[in-house]
């Protein structure tokens, strides 16, 4: 624990951590809100409810990069000013849009979302140094863990109690409050030494998005086609038990062991290969199909919720390595949205999976997804370390006179 204390008494981490967290958990739990609205409040259907769900999605999987090159460009203050704005509009108006209207104004929110995830994994990889970055990147999974835990609920409890409007502007709130605070904050995206980078320019695409960055992209998208895909699977597993009120237990216990699986490998002496934690993640996800109770499935999700996290925080640590401090902002947009697009795509897998067989397929569908992933990202690894050469590595793109002897530091894996 004690390289936790360290991280979280680096000036203004704890800050960054908990306004971050409140922005994060909203942001988590905006589609659930917009659904209940529509569904409830206008009393439609649950597809209409996906309908705009999708458009905001959509909306979040595209906009990651571009308010990250944004955020290059110029500067975090200006982004988060006006996404916060936006935001603010939006949710404000959910309760009087007419559908056709909240269908495109949930696309252009989605697309201009506060960046609370991304700038607090590039204002980590600013702010530690090597000896404390994946204890860091650990915390910030963690934080990810808790958001899914708490947004969704704190929802449905608001629901249940006030009104799908007012839950709506709970929402927005939220969000434009934690989206106020990190620009309140103004973290460091770039570590001191990197602002020579930031002055030299941009460096080209072609010198950064490599064959290393995409086999990162690759299993960042595995892993949440996964998990999307896992969810799916527990509801389907215990309605055919006719247990469906457990499935928010089995899901705690999920979310509570992918907690402590970030704590834990946070404080491991050596980190390991992405590649290798994300196939493990879809070896153990597979046999949780033969569990047929509650009871059984809380067990069974227990492994692969000790590997979500720690494969999660490797993911963020990578592409804060590989990107130039330049294009960071951009390179993490790119993971938003590479994750994002396996949450889209990881429930419509499974669940043909499931049509065509059992709950069960779906676990191993949700698996060897990943697998297949870890399989990619591992050959693509291996072929980005054999190209790999000081001449091309982005960081000496982006700082061609500065340290030449280091750039071998964080090779690809």
């Amino acid at each position: 624990m004690r390289r936790y204390r360290e991280v979280l008494a680096l000036p203004g981490m704890a800050a960054l951590l908990g306004v971050s967290l409140l922005a994060r958990a909203a942001i988590t739990a905006d589609v659930l809100a917009l659904t209940m609205y529509v569904v409830l409040g206008l009393g439609m259907s649950y597809a209409a409810a996906g309908g705009v769900a999708a458009a905001l999605t959509a909306g979040v999987a595209l906009g990651g990069p571009l308010l990250g090159r944004m955020i290059d460009r110029r500067g975090l203050r200006t982004v988060l000013v006006a996404t916060v704005v936006v935001q603010v509009v939006f949710w404000l108006s959910v309760p009087i849009l007419p559908y056709a209207t909240l269908l495109g104004a949930a696309f252009v929110a989605g697309l201009l979302m506060v960046p609370a995830q991304a700038v607090t994994r590039q204002a980590i990889a600013a702010m530690t140094t090597a000896g404390h970055r994946r204890a860091a990147f650990a915390l910030e999974s963690v934080q990810g863990e808790l958001s899914y835990i708490v947004g969704p609920a704190v929802v449905i409890v608001g629901a249940a109690e006030t009104s799908p409007s007012v839950v709506a502007w709970g929402v927005g709130a939220a969000i434009a409050a934690g989206g106020a605070g990190i620009a309140v904050l103004d973290p460091p995206l770039r570590a001191e030494g990197e602002a020579a980078a930031g002055a030299a320019g941009r460096p080209p695409r072609r010198a950064w998005l490599g064959t290393g960055i995409v086999a990162v992209l690759t299993m960042a998208f595995g892993a949440t086609t996964l998990l999307s895909g896992v969810d799916l699977a527990i509801v389907a597993t215990l309605r055919e038990a006719g247990q469906v009120s457990w499935a928010a237990v089995v899901v705690a216990v999920f979310g509570v062991a992918s907690v402590a699986g970030g704590l834990i490998y946070g404080m491991l002496p050596r980190p390991l290969p992405t590649w290798l934690l994300l196939g493990l993640l879809g070896l153990v996800t597979i046999p949780a199909g033969l569990a047929h109770d509650w009871p059984w499935l809380c067990a069974a999700v227990v492994g692969a919720g000790l590997l979500t996290a720690p494969t999660l925080s490797t993911v963020a640590d990578a592409v804060s390595r590989l990107a130039p401090a330049g294009v960071r902002g951009e390179a993490t947009g790119l993971q938003s949205s590479a994750q994002s697009a396996g949450f889209a795509l990881g429930s419509p897998l499974v669940g043909v999976a499931i049509d065509a067989s059992a709950p069960a397929g779906g676990f191993a569908a949700a698996g060897l997804a990943a697998l297949a992933a870890a399989l990619t990202g591992c050959l693509l690894s291996r072929r980005a370390s054999r190209t790999w050469s000081p001449l091309s590595d982005p960081r000496r793109v982006a700082v061609p006179d500065r340290e030449p002897h280091r750039v071998d530091a964080h090779a690809p894996r």
